[in-house]
């Protein structure tokens, strides 16, 4: 479905305003999409993001400071997150040896099952963009969006 159709606007005021909105449209879809997917697990795309991280640096800890520094949604209270996720027994939160005021984060045996489990539905979900955007189509974009960041 173009642009036009999804916001009901027949005009923008140029390509470049059309852009923006398409790309705000679509991140937002594709957020929603993914919390769809994440819901089941009682999670949001940014608990999902945040454990990626702290699974990238496993068996090393990684510092909240850290997570927040390559966050997808930099808006994120890490803090936040880190509770829930320690709650529900993904993460595990220590107190850093080596410095006293940092915390160590790392993933727990439950955390990396349950990223092996909502792995199969990422799966799916970049399957089915697959039949829509080819590969060489997906690297275009992805280099387009690198160029609009600068």
């Amino acid at each position: 479905m173009k642009i036009e159709q999804a916001i009901n606007q027949r005009k923008f005021k140029d390509d470049y305003h059309k852009v923006i909105v398409n790309l705000l449209f679509t991140g937002n879809w594709l957020r929603d999409a993914l919390g769809a997917n994440l819901k089941e697990y009682d999670l949001l795309p940014q608990h999902y993001n945040a454990l990626r991280i702290i699974k990238g640096r496993h068996p090393e800890p990684v510092s909240a400071g850290c997570i927040k520094e390559v966050m997808l949604d930099k808006a994120s209270d890490v803090t936040r997150l880190l509770d829930k996720l320690e709650k529900l027994d993904y993460v595990q939160r220590r107190l850093c040896p080596h410095n006293r005021r940092k915390m160590d984060i790392n993933i727990t045996p439950k955390g990396l099952k349950l990223l092996e489990d909502v792995e199969i539905l990422m799966d799916n979900f970049y399957d089915d963009l697959a039949e829509r955007v080819t590969a060489e189509e997906a690297s275009v974009l992805s280099d387009l969006l690198d160029k609009i960041r600068g």
